[in-house]
């Protein structure tokens, strides 16, 4: 797919960057799949640390590829429930409806 290319303002500013939660924050209040970004960035910081003993490098480098691929199924979930009316807007308060 090629990029889309477009004109800008002069004033206009690139979007903010999304903050990635810590480990920490993701278990508290987080979704799964924050918990999964902040995994996967947690482990691949390690396995690329060249103080990282390489007998660790093994089980690290699988660790990663499972939560790619645990991220990508919860990304799916979310993806579907947000198509299936699992997620919606907020509806207006009816008093009749209960």
């Amino acid at each position: 797919m090629a990029a889309q290319v477009r004109a800008v303002d002069p004033d206009e500013r690139p979007p903010a960057r999304k903050r990635t939660k810590t480990i920490t924050q993701a278990a508290r209040s987080g979704t799964e799949v924050e918990l999964l970004e902040a995994l996967q960035a947690r482990v691949a910081r390690a396995v690329q640390d060249k103080e990282t003993p390489a007998r660790d490098l093994a089980a690290l480098s699988k660790r990663l590829m499972d939560i790619s691929r645990e991220l990508e199924a919860a990304r799916v979930k979310d993806r579907e429930a947000v198509i299936h009316g699992a997620v919606s807007d907020d509806e207006a308060w009816s008093s009749e409806a209960v």
